[in-house]
């Protein structure tokens, strides 16, 4: 399975595998500017706050990539993080 911390360092390696920061991929995507921001990825009470699949599924579909291809950068994530 996957880890929070490894979602978002594939959303992170996506926008700059694609020359843009998460603002701009996320802008790029159709979503708010601030949807992926650093500051939002914990919410109140340190709780998690995960991408939602709506917001997934925009940035590969603009970005060209497949589900598969990013569920392999999340297990490249989780290998550096070892």
């Amino acid at each position: 399975m996957f880890t929070h911390a490894e979602v978002w360092a594939a959303i992170d390696a996506l926008a700059a595998a694609n020359g843009y920061s998460t603002s701009g991929l996320a802008k790029k995507a159709g979503l708010d500017a601030t949807t992926f921001n650093r500051s939002k990825r914990i919410g109140p009470g340190g709780k998690p706050r995960w991408p939602s699949t709506e917001s997934v599924a925009r940035v590969l579909r603009v970005t060209g990539i497949t589900l598969a291809d990013f569920a392999h950068m999340m297990e490249q994530a989780a290998d550096k993080a070892e």
